[in-house]
């Protein structure tokens, strides 16, 4: 039998190969587990025409890797033309059916989510970020034209991108659903409103009549972007009720309006 001729029952047959080869990939014998059968792969020629590369037998092996469960080993064998015997084409770690496999890949900025940025951290802004727009112009992208760049400098904008009316609208709605917005039970409890004390400092720009600073201290929302709705017990306008003087008793009082008589 000449090696053109060698029936796939042969490449069928070579499992100990197989498996030689799996584990070798591996570098553990004990994480190949057992054989789970062997199939030809398409070999034909251009048209569905006879094969042209031999034949091509892909056996599989259970795995035993921790971590991937319901994978398996796939080692290929072929017969090619002219060659002596079988040898190995690849070997590969593939997923079954039920395998377990990871979520699919997120860019970075898209997994990003408030509180993740710590010290040391740079969180660089992409150029197609809908939260900003040229400073200049709402109209156009020329931000990256380096005379455009000093066109901004020179008649005093200084930054080449400020908040899009999108930006601007995300950042008002998520504040005004915070901790510190007007739905609170600390601003329904509150003496006065944001926007009537005298610790308030509104925001510049659009956001004025909705947003501002507190200055107070004593508030709990000191230094926070609050609501013109927003209020706590701090309110510049609080006031006490004076209430009337309580009597103090400083000397022991008796009760001489009845007495008892007492007889022999």
């Amino acid at each position: 039998m000449t090696p053109d001729s060698v029936p796939s029952d042969v490449l069928t047959g070579a499992v100990d190969l197989a498996r030689a080869a799996a584990e070798e990939t591996a570098g553990d014998p004990a994480v190949v587990g057992e054989h789970l059968g062997a199939g030809p792969e398409p070999v034909g020629g251009a048209g569905g025409g006879p094969a042209v590369l031999g034949e091509v037998v892909t056996h599989s092996f259970a795995s035993r890797l921790p971590g991937y469960v319901g994978w398996h080993w796939a080692v290929t064998l072929a017969h090619v033309p002219g060659a002596d015997g079988v040898t190995v084409d690849e070997v590969v770690l593939l997923p079954g059916d039920a395998a377990l496999l990871a979520p699919a890949w997120v860019p970075w900025h898209e997994r990003l989510r408030p509180g993740d940025l710590s010290v040391g951290d740079v969180l660089p802004a992409t150029e197609d970020d809908p939260r900003l727009v040229p400073s200049y112009t709402a109209e156009d992208d020329s931000a990256a034209d380096p005379e455009a760049q000093a066109l901004a400098s020179d008649i005093g904008l200084g930054r080449e991108r400020v908040m899009s009316r999108e930006g601007r609208g995300a950042a008002a709605a998520r504040w005004l659903a915070g901790d510190f917005g007007p739905r609170t039970p600390m601003a329904r409890s509150a003496p006065g409103p944001c926007g009537t004390c005298g610790f308030f400092l509104p925001l510049a720009g659009s956001l004025r009549g909705l947003l501002g600073a507190c200055g107070n201290e004593y508030s709990p929302a000191d230094g926070r972007v609050v609501a013109v709705d927003y209020g706590c017990g701090a309110h510049s306008q609080a006031t006490l009720a004076v209430g009337e003087p309580a009597e103090v008793v400083t000397s022991a009082r008796y009760d001489t309006a009845d007495f008892d008589v007492l007889t022999d």
